[in-house]
């Protein structure tokens, strides 16, 4: 990429503009999740062809997201990021508009292409600030999906309550989220290709380094998507507690990873990748430890509390780490995002399998188990450590793009 000089109020500016588009992606998220019992009932699928449906949000992504870093080179990364987060917000109306099952599943492997491909144009851009910026931002990045996602889910919930068709619903949303990213993407960085840069390849496996990454991620996106769907289970069939309380047990989980993730930066700028994600991973397995061995509610609510505390900041410090570790970060991102991508997916299947052929307890062993690799394998984010120059005068050189 042809490095380009940027005052440090536009640098700034950019921050806030690439953590717009986080929060909007992450709304798209919430919006969906909320009214998947409506497009149940709307395509008239059985619970196991809505499981098989909700398959290829990850398949789509999966093959779609290296194709990021060509779009990005082909027409610059401001224009490729508006265009492609106009696709992901747009693709939200798809799924509530099909009215069976081929068409569910073609609707969602859209919507989950477009989503992986924004996704890995919006975090190679949020690493460029970072670089830029000289400190940490990806964890309260990722902090500003979580508060989307929230956000989205809660709109989503009030249509629910009031009855409201899932298909006016997200074509409401959509325009209103295309027009809010759409209009954030104006203020991002203006990346663009050098005239003799090659372009990356359409189709590449991942980097070793984006597998060893990768696997850190694949650790906390398992627990996080074990906690996320298993978590009010667990209250309600382990501990015998009421539907209220197991649910404020997810609310509290998902609150707590999304101020972590917020408070994250300043943290990691303090102690490192390294440091923090060692940390992280010493507080997941206590909370992992906390749920195993918890005879009352208020301790698995405690250890669910620890465990999206100590999983917060992993993944935002993955991608930091990825953009950095070699000549292609925008395909070691991919990569990452690949497999944290099929880790969500696994997760939760994963867990309902053992929880049925031994218990729920046996299955939160197994997410300790995998928490332990957290604090083991810390090392391997090393990459997002490194010295990064700080943008002290209005026109200090640019940082090489991390996608090119």
């Amino acid at each position: 990429m042809e490095a380009v000089s940027y005052e440090q109020r536009d640098v700034r500016r950019a921050r806030y503009a690439v953590a717009a588009v986080f929060a909007v992606h992450g709304a798209v998220t919430g919006s969906f999740a909320t009214r998947v019992p409506w497009i149940q009932d709307h395509a008239g699928v059985s619970a196991g062809q809505l499981g098989l449906a909700l398959a290829f949000p990850a398949l789509g992504a999966s093959i779609a997201m290296p194709l990021a870093g060509r779009i990005s080179h082909t027409f610059g990364a401001r224009n490729a990021l508006r265009g492609l987060i106009a696709l992901w917000t747009l693709s939200l109306v798809l799924p509530a508009l099909s009215p069976n099952l081929l068409t569910l599943c073609a609707a969602l492997f859209v919507y989950g292409a477009t989503s992986g491909m924004a996704d890995v144009a919006m975090n190679a851009l949020g690493v460029e600030v970072e670089n830029r910026l000289g400190r940490s931002i990806m964890s309260g990045l990722h902090g500003m999906w979580s508060a989307g996602a929230l956000i989205g889910s809660a709109a989503g919930t009030l249509a629910a309550h009031l009855g409201a068709d899932a298909r006016l619903h997200h074509v409401l949303a959509a325009a209103v989220l295309t027009v809010l990213g759409v209009g954030a993407c104006g203020w991002v960085l203006d990346l663009q290709p050098a005239e003799d840069e090659e372009p990356p390849p359409r189709f590449a496996l991942p980097p070793k380094s984006a597998l060893l990454i990768g696997a850190v991620g694949f650790c906390a996106v398992f627990a996080e998507g074990a906690s996320l769907d298993w978590s009010a289970v667990y209250l309600r069939d382990e501990l015998e507690t009421s539907a209220g309380l197991a649910a404020a047990c997810t609310t509290g989980f998902t609150l707590t990873m999304a101020v972590a993730r917020i408070a994250g930066d300043k943290v990691v700028d303090r102690f490192g990748s390294v440091r923090t994600v060692r940390a992280g991973g010493v507080l997941a397995v206590l909370g992992g430890l906390l749920i195993v061995a918890a005879q009352h509610p208020a301790m698995a609510m405690a250890g669910f509390a620890l465990m999206g505390l100590g999983i917060a900041v992993v993944v935002p410090l993955c991608f930091a780490a990825a953009g950095r570790s070699g000549p292609n970060p925008s395909q070691a991102i991919a990569g990452v995002a690949t497999i944290t991508y099929t880790s969500g997916l696994v997760a939760p299947s994963a867990i309902g399998g053992l929880a049925q052929a031994t218990s729920l307890v046996v299955s939160f062993g197994l997410v300790t188990l995998l928490a332990c690799g957290l604090a083991a394998f810390a090392g391997v984010l090393r990459a997002g450590d490194r010295d990064r120059p700080k943008v002290s005068r209005p026109t200090d050189a640019a940082v090489p793009d991390p996608r090119s």
